[in-house]
């Protein structure tokens, strides 16, 4: 496989979780140990790869919505390596000078996304990690207008952070600090269809690469839509949020899916 050799300073030998998601998406900026987990996955539930591809629509049916209701900004947090339809592509297509800020906790993603986006019109790319939301805001309201609606995607990151970090207080902390109208749009990893499947994925996951994944139930994932106004149908399996076609079963979906809008502080009108 003829590959990019990868950035100075990143060792190929460890497994990232980007690049394991890039793998099982048909990516080409993945190296052997992210193969092998990938791999691995794929023993245990034979669904992971349609799951991650399934996931990847989702991100693009989200972004399209959301710059259909006429939001032009996106901060996209834990972006992860760069493939088709970026979102910067997506939401550009609808509107030709809409602002994306891409945010990552990996050296190597970051280094891709500034190679590969960072040349792109107002787009930019910003190294941080989502346990530190005040940092990414700073360099968000550098970037994007705070003083119109600005759309957050958390897509596949949130189950990378533990309940000892509080996720649900990070999306707290970004959720208000966006003006009213704004949206947040998320995807979280489920054990909801299958708990023993889920629960060794998860382990093996966790032993096997760089980063530590967590499960968790609809419930849990509905609480990242508190004081937000939930875009139909709310809290779904992504293969039934919004289809462009028929659904898939939702075995293909080891994913829940949602997008929330921010209130107006006035009526709609």
């Amino acid at each position: 496989m003829n590959q990019r050799p990868p950035p100075p300073g990143i060792d190929a030998s460890v497994p990232s979780p980007a690049r394991i998601y890039d793998s099982l998406i048909g990516g080409k900026d993945n190296y052997a140990a992210d193969r092998q987990v990938a791999a691995r996955l794929m023993e245990i539930n034979p669904n992971i790869q349609s799951s991650a591809i399934e996931n990847r629509a989702f991100l693009g049916r989200a972004v399209r919505y959301i710059a259909g209701q006429g939001v032009d900004q996106f901060l996209d947090i834990g972006t992860g390596l760069p493939t088709r339809e970026n979102v910067h592509q997506v939401a550009q297509a609808f509107h030709a000078d809409a602002r994306v800020l891409y945010v990552d906790y990996d050296p190597g993603v970051v280094a891709h996304a500034r190679a590969l986006l960072g040349k792109a019109p107002n787009v930019s790319v910003l190294e941080a990690d989502l346990r530190d939301p005040d940092t990414i805001l700073d360099e968000a309201r550098r970037t994007l207008d705070f003083d119109r609606p600005v759309a957050v995607l958390l897509i596949a990151v949130l189950h990378f952070i533990p309940d000892a970090d509080d996720p649900h207080a990070l999306v707290r902390r970004l959720r208000d600090a966006l003006p009213p109208g704004s949206y947040v749009a998320v995807s979280h990893t489920t054990a909801d269809l299958g708990a023993e499947t889920g629960d060794t994925a998860t382990a093996e996951y966790s032993r096997m690469s760089s980063a530590q994944a967590v499960h968790r139930d609809r419930a849990a994932i509905a609480r990242f839509m508190d004081g937000l106004e939930p875009v139909e149908p709310g809290v779904e399996f992504i293969t039934r949020w919004r289809p462009d076609g028929a659904p898939r079963p939702p075995e293909h979906a080891v994913f829940y899916g949602a997008v929330g809008r921010k209130p107006l502080n006035n009526a709609d009108g």
